[in-house]
């Protein structure tokens, strides 16, 4: 028993930078304290003192904020943190390594009894708010974004986003091309996606996306024609093409505005 506490509390100074010193975890980490509570209920239910073990749950969400179903099986140095909001259903299996962050549902999609919640592998990440729905397999190394709605079996090591969670990176850890080619080029135009990617279901990043790439179309284009002209004796393409400042758009912004307030200051209603 001692063993497993002393794995907890390290798993939380491996994953939580804020962590400081053993009696700050041991207080202040109500995660690691539901995952405790966990196991006394988990104890009751399997001698079959149902009502014992679920009341012990219900007593530690009210501590917690976490309800984790007596029958739900974590695996070793599982980390919950922040840990409010956290929903964990009966037939939930979690591996070894696992985390999960505030606002994680485990959840079932069926009233029928038998296997109706999510099977973690080791080493899975779950961002906050992200929901899990039903009996999938959720693959070792696999990473569910923040407020992502899966519905679908993980494969390993991939990365899941959005609503339904769509994989967006590859179990090989695959580079799409092309968004290599469109970070270059918002780099260079000061545009950043903040890790957008295109398989992300926003038209506004999908129209960025598509924008960036007719940009990095047209550069090459020009680069080539300006290096055919040369050769033919013409002189072109000497002068380099301004670089666009960052700052400059939120100068833009913040003179919009200013006209937009004058404009609201000079309106005469009784126009």
């Amino acid at each position: 028993m001692f063993s497993r506490i002393k794995e907890d509390i390290n798993s939380v100074f491996d994953r939580d930078p804020a962590a400081r010193t053993v009696f700050e975890v041991l207080t202040n980490y109500p995660g690691m304290h539901a995952i405790w509570g966990h196991r006394l209920a988990k104890f009751f239910w399997q001698k079959n003192f149902k009502w014992l073990a679920r009341s012990i749950s219900t007593f530690v969400r009210w501590l917690t904020g976490v309800e984790i179903h007596p029958g739900a099986t974590l695996g070793k140095r599982f980390f919950i943190d922040h840990g409010m909001g956290i929903v964990i259903g009966e037939t939930a299996e979690i591996g070894d390594d696992c985390t999960l962050y505030h606002g994680v549902t485990l959840g079932g999609t069926s009233w029928n009894a038998g296997k109706r919640h999510p099977t973690l592998g080791n080493n899975v990440v779950i961002g906050a708010g992200a929901k899990v729905l039903g009996p999938l397999n959720i693959g070792e190394n696999a990473r569910i974004g923040s407020n992502a709605v899966v519905v679908k079996d993980v494969p390993e090591g991939a990365t899941v986003v959005g609503i339904p969670g769509r994989v967006v990176k590859d179990t090989n850890g695959g580079a799409d091309p092309s968004e290599e080619k469109r970070a270059e080029v918002a780099k260079k135009y000061g545009f950043d996606a903040y890790a957008v990617s295109t398989n992300n279901p926003d038209p506004v990043a999908k129209a960025i996306g598509r924008m960036l790439d007719h940009m990095h179309l047209m550069d090459n284009k020009v680069v080539s024609l300006c290096k055919e002209v040369n050769e033919l004796g013409g002189n072109v393409c000497d002068d380099a093409l301004p670089e666009l400042r960052v700052g400059e758009f939120d100068e833009d912004e913040k003179a919009a505005a200013k006209r937009r307030e004058h404009a609201v200051e000079s309106f005469d209603p009784g126009i």
